[in-house]
Protein backbone atom coordinates (compact mmCIF):
# COMPACT_ATOMS: atom_id res chain seq x y z
CA UNK A 1 0.00 0.00 0.00
CA UNK A 2 1.19 3.50 -0.81
CA UNK A 3 2.71 5.09 2.30
CA UNK A 4 0.68 8.29 1.82
CA UNK A 5 -2.59 6.36 1.63
CA UNK A 6 -1.58 4.27 4.64
CA UNK A 7 -0.74 7.43 6.61
CA UNK A 8 -4.16 8.88 5.79
CA UNK A 9 -5.86 5.70 7.02
CA UNK A 10 -3.86 5.76 10.24
CA UNK A 11 -4.78 9.42 10.74
CA UNK A 12 -8.46 8.53 10.37
CA UNK A 13 -8.09 5.74 12.93
CA UNK A 14 -6.37 8.12 15.38
CA UNK A 15 -9.14 10.67 14.88
CA UNK A 16 -11.73 7.96 15.51
CA UNK A 17 -10.09 7.05 18.82
CA UNK A 18 -10.54 10.69 19.91
CA UNK A 19 -14.20 10.48 18.93
CA UNK A 20 -14.67 7.30 20.97
CA UNK A 21 -12.85 8.81 23.95
CA UNK A 22 -15.06 11.89 23.78
CA UNK A 23 -18.15 9.69 23.60
CA UNK A 24 -17.10 7.93 26.82
CA UNK A 25 -16.96 11.30 28.56
CA UNK A 26 -20.40 12.33 27.32
CA UNK A 27 -22.19 8.97 27.56
CA UNK A 28 -21.53 6.75 30.56
CA UNK A 29 -20.58 3.30 29.22
CA UNK A 30 -22.39 0.32 30.66
CA UNK A 31 -20.59 -1.58 33.43
CA UNK A 32 -19.88 -5.24 32.82
CA UNK A 33 -21.33 -7.89 35.12
CA UNK A 34 -18.75 -9.60 37.36
CA UNK A 35 -21.17 -11.74 39.39
CA UNK A 36 -19.65 -15.17 39.87
CA UNK A 37 -16.27 -14.14 38.50
CA UNK A 38 -13.09 -14.83 40.47
CA UNK A 39 -11.06 -11.79 41.49
CA UNK A 40 -7.58 -12.02 43.05
CA UNK A 41 -6.56 -8.95 45.05
CA UNK A 42 -3.07 -8.57 46.50
CA UNK A 43 -2.58 -6.37 49.55
CA UNK A 44 -6.20 -7.02 50.53
CA UNK A 45 -5.60 -6.67 54.26
CA UNK A 46 -5.85 -2.89 54.29
CA UNK A 47 -6.06 0.30 52.25
CA UNK A 48 -7.27 0.29 48.68
CA UNK A 49 -7.00 -3.50 48.48
CA UNK A 50 -9.60 -3.91 51.22
CA UNK A 51 -11.85 -1.24 49.68
CA UNK A 52 -11.70 -2.96 46.28
CA UNK A 53 -12.53 -6.31 47.86
CA UNK A 54 -15.67 -4.81 49.42
CA UNK A 55 -16.80 -3.25 46.15
CA UNK A 56 -16.33 -6.43 44.12
CA UNK A 57 -18.10 -8.42 46.82
CA UNK A 58 -21.09 -6.07 46.52
CA UNK A 59 -21.20 -6.97 42.83
CA UNK A 60 -21.28 -10.70 43.56
CA UNK A 61 -17.71 -11.56 42.57
CA UNK A 62 -15.76 -14.25 44.41
CA UNK A 63 -12.78 -12.50 45.98
CA UNK A 64 -9.45 -14.18 46.63
CA UNK A 65 -7.60 -12.13 49.22
CA UNK A 66 -3.80 -12.12 49.37
CA UNK A 67 -1.85 -10.38 52.12
CA UNK A 68 1.28 -10.79 54.20
CA UNK A 69 -0.69 -10.11 57.40
CA UNK A 70 -2.99 -13.01 58.26
CA UNK A 71 -4.98 -11.08 60.87
CA UNK A 72 -5.89 -8.07 58.73
CA UNK A 73 -6.57 -10.32 55.75
CA UNK A 74 -9.07 -12.33 57.81
CA UNK A 75 -10.67 -9.06 58.93
CA UNK A 76 -11.21 -8.15 55.28
CA UNK A 77 -12.67 -11.62 54.65
CA UNK A 78 -15.16 -11.19 57.51
CA UNK A 79 -16.27 -7.83 56.11
CA UNK A 80 -16.71 -9.40 52.69
CA UNK A 81 -18.70 -12.34 54.07
CA UNK A 82 -21.08 -9.94 55.81
CA UNK A 83 -21.61 -8.22 52.47
CA UNK A 84 -22.36 -11.58 50.83
CA UNK A 85 -24.82 -12.37 53.62
CA UNK A 86 -26.62 -9.06 53.12
CA UNK A 87 -26.74 -9.60 49.36
CA UNK A 88 -28.17 -13.10 49.77
CA UNK A 89 -30.83 -11.77 52.13
CA UNK A 90 -31.83 -8.93 49.81
CA UNK A 91 -32.01 -11.22 46.76
CA UNK A 92 -34.09 -13.85 48.57
CA UNK A 93 -36.48 -11.13 49.74
CA UNK A 94 -37.12 -9.78 46.24
CA UNK A 95 -39.63 -11.19 43.82
CA UNK A 96 -38.64 -12.30 40.35
CA UNK A 97 -36.21 -14.69 38.76
CA UNK A 98 -32.95 -13.34 40.22
CA UNK A 99 -29.67 -15.28 40.32
CA UNK A 100 -28.58 -16.64 43.70
CA UNK A 101 -25.43 -15.13 45.20
CA UNK A 102 -22.94 -17.99 45.54
CA UNK A 103 -19.76 -15.94 45.85
CA UNK A 104 -17.19 -16.71 48.53
CA UNK A 105 -14.15 -15.11 50.12
CA UNK A 106 -10.86 -17.00 50.17
CA UNK A 107 -7.79 -15.89 52.10
CA UNK A 108 -4.16 -16.71 51.37
CA UNK A 109 -1.06 -15.67 53.26
CA UNK A 110 1.51 -14.56 50.70
CA UNK A 111 4.55 -12.29 50.58
CA UNK A 112 4.35 -11.05 46.98
CA UNK A 113 7.99 -9.94 47.06
CA UNK A 114 9.00 -13.63 47.00
CA UNK A 115 8.34 -15.17 43.62
CA UNK A 116 8.36 -18.75 44.95
CA UNK A 117 5.53 -17.87 47.35
CA UNK A 118 3.61 -16.14 44.56
CA UNK A 119 3.87 -19.13 42.22
CA UNK A 120 2.96 -21.61 44.97
CA UNK A 121 -0.01 -19.55 46.15
CA UNK A 122 -1.21 -19.03 42.58
CA UNK A 123 -1.17 -22.80 42.01
CA UNK A 124 -3.24 -23.26 45.18
CA UNK A 125 -5.77 -20.68 44.01
CA UNK A 126 -6.20 -22.29 40.62
CA UNK A 127 -6.61 -25.74 42.19
CA UNK A 128 -8.89 -24.74 45.08
CA UNK A 129 -10.88 -21.86 43.58
CA UNK A 130 -10.54 -22.08 39.79
CA UNK A 131 -9.30 -19.99 36.89
CA UNK A 132 -9.31 -16.31 37.80
CA UNK A 133 -11.03 -13.61 35.77
CA UNK A 134 -9.60 -10.45 37.36
CA UNK A 135 -6.12 -9.86 38.78
CA UNK A 136 -5.67 -6.72 40.87
CA UNK A 137 -2.09 -5.94 41.90
CA UNK A 138 -2.64 -3.52 44.78
CA UNK A 139 -0.02 -4.55 47.33
CA UNK A 140 2.27 -1.65 48.15
CA UNK A 141 4.84 -0.49 50.71
CA UNK A 142 6.77 2.70 51.41
CA UNK A 143 9.94 2.91 53.48
CA UNK A 144 9.24 6.29 55.12
CA UNK A 145 12.96 7.18 55.08
CA UNK A 146 15.12 9.57 53.11
CA UNK A 147 17.28 7.75 50.57
CA UNK A 148 20.61 8.08 52.40
CA UNK A 149 19.02 7.08 55.73
CA UNK A 150 17.12 4.09 54.37
CA UNK A 151 18.47 0.55 54.96
CA UNK A 152 19.23 -1.28 51.72
CA UNK A 153 16.81 -4.05 52.71
CA UNK A 154 13.94 -1.56 52.81
CA UNK A 155 14.87 -0.14 49.41
CA UNK A 156 14.94 -3.62 47.90
CA UNK A 157 11.64 -4.53 49.52
CA UNK A 158 9.95 -1.43 48.08
CA UNK A 159 11.05 -2.41 44.58
CA UNK A 160 10.10 -6.07 45.07
CA UNK A 161 6.59 -5.44 46.42
CA UNK A 162 5.64 -2.40 44.31
CA UNK A 163 7.15 -3.51 41.01
CA UNK A 164 8.67 -7.00 40.78
CA UNK A 165 5.61 -8.66 42.32
CA UNK A 166 3.61 -7.62 39.24
CA UNK A 167 5.92 -9.77 37.12
CA UNK A 168 5.40 -12.82 39.35
CA UNK A 169 1.59 -12.57 39.57
CA UNK A 170 1.33 -11.95 35.83
CA UNK A 171 3.50 -14.94 34.96
CA UNK A 172 1.43 -17.06 37.35
CA UNK A 173 -2.06 -16.17 36.12
CA UNK A 174 -1.84 -14.76 32.59
CA UNK A 175 -1.02 -18.01 30.74
CA UNK A 176 -4.55 -19.29 31.42
CA UNK A 177 -5.99 -15.91 30.44
CA UNK A 178 -4.10 -16.13 27.14
CA UNK A 179 -5.42 -19.64 26.55
CA UNK A 180 -9.01 -18.49 27.11
CA UNK A 181 -8.51 -14.98 25.67
CA UNK A 182 -10.38 -13.69 28.69
CA UNK A 183 -9.43 -11.74 31.79
CA UNK A 184 -8.66 -8.36 33.26
CA UNK A 185 -5.37 -7.16 34.79
CA UNK A 186 -5.41 -4.12 37.07
CA UNK A 187 -2.22 -2.33 38.10
CA UNK A 188 -2.64 -0.12 41.14
CA UNK A 189 0.22 2.34 40.68
CA UNK A 190 0.21 5.95 41.91
CA UNK A 191 0.34 9.53 40.77
CA UNK A 192 3.98 9.29 41.93
CA UNK A 193 4.52 6.84 39.08
CA UNK A 194 3.66 9.64 36.64
CA UNK A 195 5.11 12.59 38.54
CA UNK A 196 7.82 12.69 41.19
CA UNK A 197 8.75 14.57 44.33
CA UNK A 198 11.47 14.66 46.96
CA UNK A 199 11.85 12.22 49.82
CA UNK A 200 10.32 9.11 48.21
CA UNK A 201 12.91 8.11 45.63
CA UNK A 202 12.40 4.38 46.18
CA UNK A 203 8.61 4.62 45.97
CA UNK A 204 8.65 6.77 42.82
CA UNK A 205 11.11 4.42 41.12
CA UNK A 206 9.00 1.37 41.97
CA UNK A 207 5.79 2.95 40.69
CA UNK A 208 7.44 4.23 37.49
CA UNK A 209 8.59 0.65 36.96
CA UNK A 210 5.11 -0.76 37.58
CA UNK A 211 3.61 1.66 35.05
CA UNK A 212 6.28 0.80 32.48
CA UNK A 213 5.59 -2.91 32.97
CA UNK A 214 1.83 -2.38 32.66
CA UNK A 215 2.07 -0.32 29.47
CA UNK A 216 4.51 -2.73 27.83
CA UNK A 217 2.27 -5.69 28.71
CA UNK A 218 -0.70 -3.82 27.24
CA UNK A 219 1.16 -3.46 23.94
CA UNK A 220 2.19 -7.12 24.12
CA UNK A 221 -1.43 -8.25 24.36
CA UNK A 222 -2.38 -6.02 21.42
CA UNK A 223 0.54 -7.32 19.35
CA UNK A 224 -0.56 -10.94 19.80
CA UNK A 225 -4.23 -9.96 19.25
CA UNK A 226 -5.55 -11.04 22.64
CA UNK A 227 -8.29 -8.41 22.77
CA UNK A 228 -10.30 -10.44 25.28
CA UNK A 229 -7.82 -9.55 28.03
CA UNK A 230 -8.39 -6.04 29.33
CA UNK A 231 -6.00 -3.89 31.32
CA UNK A 232 -6.56 -0.93 33.64
CA UNK A 233 -3.89 1.31 35.12
CA UNK A 234 -4.80 3.11 38.36
CA UNK A 235 -2.92 6.30 39.27
CA UNK A 236 -4.52 7.82 42.34
CA UNK A 237 -3.39 10.94 44.18
CA UNK A 238 -3.25 11.02 47.99
CA UNK A 239 -6.02 8.98 49.61
CA UNK A 240 -7.07 10.04 53.09
CA UNK A 241 -6.00 7.48 55.71
CA UNK A 242 -3.98 5.38 53.29
CA UNK A 243 -0.28 4.89 52.68
CA UNK A 244 0.78 8.58 52.66
CA UNK A 245 -1.42 9.78 55.47
CA UNK A 246 -0.13 13.10 56.80
CA UNK A 247 1.20 14.33 53.47
CA UNK A 248 0.13 17.91 52.75
CA UNK A 249 0.50 20.43 49.96
CA UNK A 250 -0.04 24.19 50.05
CA UNK A 251 -3.42 24.97 51.61
CA UNK A 252 -4.42 27.56 48.98
CA UNK A 253 -3.89 25.08 46.13
CA UNK A 254 -5.28 22.01 47.92
CA UNK A 255 -8.79 22.32 46.33
CA UNK A 256 -7.20 21.36 42.99
CA UNK A 257 -5.10 18.51 44.41
CA UNK A 258 -7.02 17.54 47.53
CA UNK A 259 -6.76 14.27 49.41
CA UNK A 260 -9.36 11.81 48.17
CA UNK A 261 -11.90 10.12 50.39
CA UNK A 262 -11.36 6.33 50.23
CA UNK A 263 -14.95 5.63 49.13
CA UNK A 264 -14.72 8.29 46.42
CA UNK A 265 -11.46 6.87 45.09
CA UNK A 266 -12.53 3.23 45.07
CA UNK A 267 -15.82 3.98 43.31
CA UNK A 268 -13.99 5.71 40.48
CA UNK A 269 -11.46 2.89 40.25
CA UNK A 270 -14.10 0.14 40.20
CA UNK A 271 -16.11 2.00 37.56
CA UNK A 272 -12.98 2.27 35.39
CA UNK A 273 -12.37 -1.47 35.72
CA UNK A 274 -15.97 -2.42 34.97
CA UNK A 275 -16.07 -0.21 31.87
CA UNK A 276 -12.70 -1.51 30.59
CA UNK A 277 -11.11 1.92 30.90
CA UNK A 278 -7.41 1.65 30.11
CA UNK A 279 -6.30 4.26 32.65
CA UNK A 280 -7.83 6.15 35.56
CA UNK A 281 -6.23 9.15 37.29
CA UNK A 282 -7.88 10.62 40.37
CA UNK A 283 -8.52 13.50 40.67
CA UNK A 284 -8.85 14.48 37.01
CA UNK A 285 -6.37 17.32 37.48
CA UNK A 286 -3.65 14.63 37.52
CA UNK A 287 -4.14 14.14 33.77
CA UNK A 288 -3.17 17.76 33.16
CA UNK A 289 -0.27 17.57 35.62
CA UNK A 290 1.08 14.48 33.86
CA UNK A 291 0.78 16.14 30.45
CA UNK A 292 2.53 19.32 31.62
CA UNK A 293 5.42 17.24 32.94
CA UNK A 294 6.16 16.05 29.40
CA UNK A 295 6.20 19.51 27.79
CA UNK A 296 7.61 21.87 30.45
CA UNK A 297 11.35 22.36 31.09
CA UNK A 298 12.59 20.84 34.34
CA UNK A 299 13.18 24.22 35.98
CA UNK A 300 9.60 25.22 35.14
CA UNK A 301 8.36 22.05 36.83
CA UNK A 302 10.41 22.90 39.93
CA UNK A 303 8.78 26.34 40.02
CA UNK A 304 5.32 24.79 39.75
CA UNK A 305 6.12 22.29 42.51
CA UNK A 306 7.24 25.10 44.80
CA UNK A 307 4.09 27.09 44.01
CA UNK A 308 1.87 24.11 44.81
CA UNK A 309 3.86 23.11 47.86
CA UNK A 310 4.51 19.72 46.30
CA UNK A 311 8.30 19.93 46.45
CA UNK A 312 8.45 18.91 50.12
CA UNK A 313 4.95 17.54 50.63
CA UNK A 314 6.19 14.09 51.63
CA UNK A 315 8.27 15.46 54.49
CA UNK A 316 5.07 15.91 56.51
CA UNK A 317 4.34 12.21 56.34
CA UNK A 318 7.78 10.96 57.37
CA UNK A 319 7.19 10.78 61.13
CA UNK A 320 3.82 9.16 60.59
CA UNK A 321 5.29 6.51 58.28
CA UNK A 322 8.11 5.60 60.64
CA UNK A 323 5.79 5.27 63.65
CA UNK A 324 2.80 3.73 61.87
CA UNK A 325 1.90 0.19 62.88
CA UNK A 326 0.80 -0.77 59.38
CA UNK A 327 1.50 -3.98 57.50
CA UNK A 328 2.19 -1.92 54.39
CA UNK A 329 5.15 -0.15 56.02
CA UNK A 330 6.30 -2.34 58.88
CA UNK A 331 8.96 -5.00 58.49
CA UNK A 332 8.55 -8.40 60.06
CA UNK A 333 10.67 -9.21 63.11
CA UNK A 334 12.86 -11.48 60.99
CA UNK A 335 13.56 -8.67 58.52
CA UNK A 336 14.28 -6.22 61.35
CA UNK A 337 16.74 -8.68 62.85
CA UNK A 338 18.41 -9.04 59.47
CA UNK A 339 18.82 -5.25 59.17
CA UNK A 340 20.37 -5.10 62.64
CA UNK A 341 22.70 -7.96 61.74
CA UNK A 342 23.85 -6.23 58.55
CA UNK A 343 24.36 -3.00 60.49
CA UNK A 344 26.54 -4.77 63.07
CA UNK A 345 28.54 -6.48 60.34
CA UNK A 346 29.24 -3.10 58.72
CA UNK A 347 30.34 -1.64 62.05
CA UNK A 348 32.62 -4.62 62.57
CA UNK A 349 34.35 -3.89 59.27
Amino acid sequence: MNIVVEFCLVSCKVFWTFVLAGTRWLMRPKEKNVMGQICVITGAGSGLGRDLAKEFARRGATVVLWDINRETNEETAEIVRKIYSELTGSVSGEAGDLPTIQAQAYTYLCDVSKREEVYLTADKVQCEVGNIDILINSAGVVSGHHLLECPDELLERTMMVNCHAHFWTTKAFVPKMLQLNHGHIVTVASSLGLLRTAGVEDYCASKFGAIGFHESLSHELKAIEKDGIKMTLVCAFLVDGHIFNGCKIRKKTSPFFHQLKPEQCVQQVVRAILTDQSMICTPRSMYMASFMKTVLPFEAIVCMYQFLGADKCMYHSKAHQIKANNNETELTSVQQARIQQVSLEKKGC
